[in-house]
């Protein structure tokens, strides 16, 4: 992770000063990075929103491990500040825990940290020893989700974005206390959520966002009609022949498949307008030659676990990494910049 960015202390001035709103920017997964102001009272309200929600006091200690560039790690500060918590402050790196002589009750977290704290005995303790985990940022893998899913002590995935001032909903991820983990997120109260007719997510946040806010989250709700599950984004449908093809859904069912960091992406195709790739990061040094041959084998194994033809990437590209953003995301536009270079030589 990005280690360099704003400091705790400039945070701190810059909330204490006489401004009503603070600067944040986008996390630039589908483009570039905006930058956006926000009200500094509408971000209480959204810390206090979490606090109760979590139960949340002054009793609690929160981790500060993500860069205070973006909201996550802003709101992070602002719910201690609200509730009273003490913080500890570590700087954003794969092992937020590594160093911690005391466990923080409550911490924020990218699935990146967490996978790679779990990697390590002693920090996988201090993992399971959080009251209160939040995990958000991008989708957890689903192996990593099943992993967690004993965990003792709550684990939740948020779901939120600059613009509602980090989470306005969380989905349980383990069964502790009883209470069982869920594909669907939960609103919190005073957030009303709907669905728009192309299936994209509606947020009315009165207290945090001044206007509805139209989403571009592919959704389907429960029973409830209120508690919902992410299908994908719109922007991430590939239409190949008049089919669409939800790029997060490819994903997910390569994910025990393909042994490398990839991506699944669009391109230009003179017979289907579209067509499905997928991008793979492959070691360099060994040659285009067995770059080729891996590819190859990839493509068997790929189209021998996608039984839905229309998922299956026509094209593949090997590249030397795939792109992410500052907290963690695949930086969508990015790998289509690497896909278009690849395409065209």
């Amino acid at each position: 992770m990005d280690k360099g960015g704003m400091t705790l202390d400039e945070f701190l001035t810059e909330w204490n000063n006489d401004d009503d709103s603070v600067l944040v920017h986008t996390s630039g997964s589908t483009g570039m990075p905006k930058p956006l102001r926000v009200e500094k009272k509408r971000m209480l309200a959204s810390a206090w929103t979490t606090c109760r929600f979590l139960g949340l006091d002054s009793s609690d200690v929160a981790l500060l491990c993500m860069p205070l560039d973006y909201i996550a790690g802003k709101m992070v500060v602002v719910r201690s500040l609200a509730c009273g918590m003490r913080l500890i402050s570590v700087a954003p790196s794969s092992h937020p825990l590594s160093q911690l002589a005391e466990v923080p009750t409550f911490a924020a977290m990218v699935p990146m940290q967490v996978y790679c704290s779990m990697q390590d005995e002693s920090e996988m303790q201090k993992l399971m020893e959080i009251k209160n985990l939040i995990i958000g940022g991008g989708a957890i893998d689903p192996s990593l989700e099943e992993q967690l899913h004993s965990f003792p002590n709550n684990v939740w995935s948020t779901y939120g974005m600059t613009e509602t001032l980090s989470h306005i909903a969380l989905r349980r991820i383990n069964d502790a206390d009883g209470s069982n983990a869920s594909e669907y997120y939960t609103p919190f109260d005073g957030v009303d959520v709907s669905s728009l007719p192309d299936g994209r997510l509606r947020i009315y946040a009165p207290e945090i966002c001044p206007e509805p806010l139209e989403t571009n989250d592919i959704v389907e709700f429960d029973s409830t009609g209120r508690n919902f599950k992410v299908l994908g984004r719109a922007d991430n449908v590939i239409d190949t022949g008049g089919i669409k093809v939800q790029i997060e859904e490819v994903e997910k069912l390569l994910h025990d498949v393909v042994p490398y960091d990839f991506a699944i992406t669009r391109v230009a195709d003179r017979k289907y307008g579209e067509a499905v790739a997928i991008a793979v990061a492959l070691p360099s040094d060994k040659g285009k030659e067995w770059q080729q041959k891996e590819l190859d084998r990839l493509k068997e194994q790929v189209d021998g676990n996608l039984h839905n033809r229309y998922y299956r990437p026509r094209y593949y590209f090997p590249v030397g990494h795939i792109p992410h953003t500052g907290t963690g995301k695949i930086a969508r536009a990015e790998v289509e910049k690497l896909i278009d270079i690849c395409h065209i030589h």
